[in-house]
């Protein structure tokens, strides 16, 4: 054997059992997080879950503001997998609190944008549920400037959320999707996390869209991560009633509820 191979193979041979223990300590992760196998127990339960690159997770390369991270999640890519989507949980593998919301798009489409708190640098997650029961994971990795959860919101600093708490901006935008209409909505909070000394958690637990005979559009469940204010965008059915319905509520118990006009 060319002694060049044959060094080679010996090199491959060793290392094999070294990339085995990384991807064993990683999950799999391709984005090699020591942190990946614990979120993904704490988020789905100890049940498989693949990789798939038909799941999209954007954020920015570089979040100046730990406290105002966009993000979108597009899981199109699997409207015909399995049934179709019907969840996605969003979790982040290096904040203090990792589990970010969990969405059921029901009538809408598979994807969402908002806002969330980064403590530091991590991978984002995005945990999609198919019909037929099976998990898909899309991540990105989001450089953040850190200290997003340990920190006051503007309006509890200045006292200004107990005027808002509760209020509700929402606009509708037509033919941005084709086939769909966006909804870009807004509910006034300050979504404190708890980790602030002397500010306990208080936060939004849910939202959910009725039309007018009580049937769901999409469900949400949010937790302490989502920025203050939540700005969210949802993708609905290009037809829509004249009315729809958002009600929710907090952790403290506060009614959320707005008519949306169409």
């Amino acid at each position: 054997m060319n002694p060049w191979r044959r060094r080679s193979v010996l090199f491959g041979l060793a290392c094999a059992p070294l990339v085995r223990a990384q991807e064993e300590q990683t999950g799999g992760d391709p984005l090699g997080s020591m942190q990946y196998p614990s979120l993904r127990d704490e988020t789905i339960g100890k049940v498989p879950a693949r990789f798939s690159d038909a799941v999209l997770v954007k954020g920015p390369d570089f979040a100046d503001d730990a406290m105002n991270v966009p993000l979108l999640v597009d899981a199109r890519g699997l409207s015909e997998t399995g049934g179709g989507v019907a969840r996605i949980r969003v979790a982040v593998d290096r904040n203090p609190v990792r589990q970010v919301l969990e969405f059921e798009p029901l009538r809408a489409l598979p994807m969402l944008a908002f806002r969330i708190r980064m403590e530091q640098a991590s991978p984002v997650r995005a945990f999609v549920q198919t019909s037929d029961g099976q998990w898909h994971v899309g991540s990105t990795w989001v450089q953040a400037s850190g200290g997003g959860c340990t920190v006051p919101g503007l309006t509890r600093a200045d006292g200004s959320w107990s005027r808002t708490l509760g209020q509700v901006q929402a606009r509708f935008f037509n033919n941005v999707i084709e086939g769909s209409r966006r909804l870009r909505l807004r509910v006034m909070h300050p979504m404190d996390t708890g980790l602030v000394s002397g500010i306990p958690s208080f936060h939004i637990e849910e939202l959910r869209l009725e039309d007018g005979g009580g049937q769901p559009w999409w469900r949400l469940r949010l937790h302490e991560p989502v920025s203050e204010n939540p700005l969210i965008t949802f993708e609905l059915p290009s037809q829509l009633p004249p009315a729809l319905h958002l009600l929710g509520r907090d952790n403290n118990g506060n009614r959320i509820d707005a008519e949306l006009r169409t």
